[in-house]
């Protein structure tokens, strides 16, 4: 469930309850400690007139309140809403965790939006209790404790990694945080093996988990030369505003998802760790979508079968979009090889902790050469071709702060672009959670196997009860599909020996 309309005593119940579902959905501040915390917060539970709930941090940061230093507020989830709406709040928050703020200031992020700063900065204090500074404040003091808690990077390095302009504001800004200096904050974190210089975070997440389907779908999915993965890890090269960088996402014995990174430039941390969590769907509110999916009988036994289902994102929104291009209409086999030779030919080579790397062609490199890499009809190489020219004269821009129906209408006007590629698009590079793709082969072959009727037409009136949820009733279908039952079921079987596998 989400707390998205939520009444003072609904509010109320969760944080008596201390029902962990909430965490990292809205704080409790407390008038009379002037600490705000966690719904989950084991401490006693304040009376309801010394009680004020804030949608964010940054809004109980503007009132005055620190962060307790019991629950560590700052150390949960983040919110699903800001995935989840497709207004004006959740598109700035989504593009304030991108790191806008910090590479173009309030100008760059209300210009995105379409609106002047003063404008942008009323309508968020209006509805979030802080501006687009106050909020990229908290951003930044929220990675800025995972780095202080979970690696061995310098001081001067983690406020500089987290997006702060100076070690001094660094310093201000955890203070009045977290009532505390960074170096008493670090103190506070638990024994374990580090390795001097790597960075190695554990980012929290709702359970259940689906881990075995996301690290299946990016296995499958992975480009030759970019990405690499296998069922409990995932890695690949990424080109960020200081240049390339190198991660790997893995569940650990524990179970617990971790982050391990190198970056050409530590001022890209704060970035790279919002895209990841897009990417594995770490903000969503797995109970909420389960519990919305399974109130039908035909939808029960896929959410029993897989709960915990998550919509994989994308790292980059441009090449998302040429990836989605030279999908259409052909397997996934198929698109990797197209998109491995693509890399192979206009790619830029990287060293990595992994060894050598190539880093996704620019849409520069794709718009000046593509025609002569790229092999199909004519018509296809000409629309993928026009795509990447269109990003990189910027008469085409993608971000996961656009309007869901705008990007749409900008996508469908390029020729080659048909309904499944700018549905698809929206559903990888917003995260929109609503968004169905009748004409999906795999999805269609899925409802079939799972006994919902599966033509287009039908499938999309069929469909319509599982609304606001449709990205991830496409997630169970492709996962019902029987191409994907294979590589599930090796992700979840349990080890055997060499001898036991070679009989199986």
């Amino acid at each position: 469930m989400t707390s998205d309309g939520m009444t003072f005593d609904e509010r109320y119940r969760a944080i008596d309850a201390r029902d962990r579902r909430f965490d990292g959905q809205f704080v409790t501040a407390v008038r009379s400690t002037g600490i705000y915390c966690r719904p989950s917060c084991p401490a006693r539970t304040p009376q309801p007139a010394n009680v004020t709930f804030y949608p964010t941090s940054a809004a109980a940061h503007e009132a005055g309140y620190r962060a307790c230093k019991r629950c560590l507020p700052e150390a949960t989830p983040g919110s699903p809403q800001w995935n989840l709406r497709g207004d004006l709040a959740a598109r700035a928050m989504r593009l304030i965790s991108d790191g806008v703020v910090d590479r173009e200031g309030v100008p760059g992020l209300a210009s995105r939006l379409g609106y002047s700063s003063r404008h942008l900065t009323g309508l968020l204090t209006a509805e979030l209790g802080a501006g687009p500074l106050a909020l990229a404040r908290a951003h930044r003091a929220h990675t800025a404790r995972a780095l202080l808690v979970d690696t061995d990077l310098a001081i001067a390095d983690v406020a500089f990694a987290a997006g702060f302009a100076s070690v001094r504001q660094f310093n201000e800004t955890v203070g009045e945080v977290f009532a505390m200096p960074p170096g008493q904050l670090r103190a506070r974190r638990q024994a374990g093996e580090r390795m001097p210089g790597r960075i190695d975070l554990v980012l929290p997440v709702r359970e259940p988990f689906d881990a075995a389907g996301l690290f299946g779908w990016m296995r499958a999915h992975a480009i030759p030369g970019v990405e690499s993965g296998d069922e409990r890890s995932f890695a690949r090269v990424i080109r960020l505003a200081g240049g390339p960088a190198w991660f790997e996402v893995r569940q650990d014995d524990a179970g617990r998802v971790r982050l391990r990174a190198e970056l050409a430039s530590l001022a890209d941390l704060s970035t790279l760790i919002a895209r990841v969590r897009r990417l594995f769907d770490l903000d969503a509110d797995p109970t909420a979508i389960d519990e919305a999916l399974a109130r039908h009988p035909a939808l029960a036994p896929l959410v029993a079968r897989i709960p915990g289902v998550r919509l994989p994102a994308a790292m980059d929104p441009d090449e998302m979009l040429i990836r989605a291009m030279i999908g259409q209409q052909i397997s996934v086999a198929s698109a990797r090889t197209v998109q491995g030779r693509l890399t192979a030919e206009l790619g830029e080579p990287v060293q990595t902790a992994a060894g050598p790397a190539t880093l996704f062609p620019t849409m520069a490199a794709i718009a000046e050469r593509g025609a002569e890499v790229l092999r199909g009809p004519g018509a296809r190489i000409r629309a993928i071709v026009g795509a990447a020219t269109a990003l990189a004269d910027g008469s085409l821009r993608l971000s996961p702060g656009d309007d869901t129906h705008e990007q749409r209408a900008a996508l469908l006007a390029l020729p080659g672009i048909g309904p499944w590629t700018a549905d698809y698009v929206r559903m990888r590079v917003l995260g929109d959670p609503d968004i169905l793709l009748p004409g999906d082969v795999a999805a269609r072959a899925g409802a079939a196997a799972a006994g919902i009727p599966a033509g287009p037409s039908e499938l999309v009136a069929w469909a319509e009860r599982a609304a606001p949820w449709r990205s991830y009733l496409m997630a169970h279908l492709w996962y019902a599909a029987p191409v994907t039952q294979a590589w599930r079921e090796s992700a979840t079987e349990p080890t055997l020996p060499p001898s036991r596998k070679a009989r199986a």
